[in-house]
């Protein structure tokens, strides 16, 4: 874990011309308009010990909450953002990515708009499917979250 290296990749992220097509990235993954980056990886905790699983995901909240403590000074305190909400909209309406896909994964970020840079910064825990191994993401996008 290493917070200043994580906001390193968030101001990067926030300038980073997005790609034409999707494809994978040396963080995760690359779109037409979005950016979704793996900070932390538990390697295969999917499926095994879930005191471990659990410990993990505590682990990667307090992180995602220090980034927030970071965060919030230069672009404002927000409300935790609730993906529960937003994956219960994709069952009656068409949601864009990557909020369908991280609504999918995860169930709270900490969310900001990046002043002077018309895009969006979500930080999350993906701990949903118990059968996956859980991950810290950053997805940085150009669009507004539903």
């Amino acid at each position: 874990m290493n917070i200043a290296r994580h906001l390193a990749l968030v101001d990067e992220l926030c300038f980073r011309p997005f790609p034409a097509e999707h494809c994978p990235s040396d963080e995760g993954t690359a779109a037409p308009g979005y950016f979704t980056a793996v900070l932390e990886r538990s390697h295969g905790l999917g499926g095994r010990d879930p005191g471990e699983r659990a410990a993990t995901v505590e682990q990667y909240e307090k992180v995602r909450d220090a980034l927030y403590e970071r965060l919030a000074p230069r672009w404002g305190e927000t409300d935790p953002y609730n993906l529960q909400t937003v994956l219960l909209r994709t069952e009656r309406e068409e949601i864009p990515e990557p909020w369908a896909g991280l609504s999918a994964r995860a169930r709270v970020a900490h969310l900001w708009e990046a002043e002077g840079t018309g895009r969006w910064v979500a930080v999350a825990v993906a701990d949903r499917d118990e059968t996956d191994e859980v991950l810290l993401l950053v997805v940085v996008t150009q669009e507004a979250p539903p």
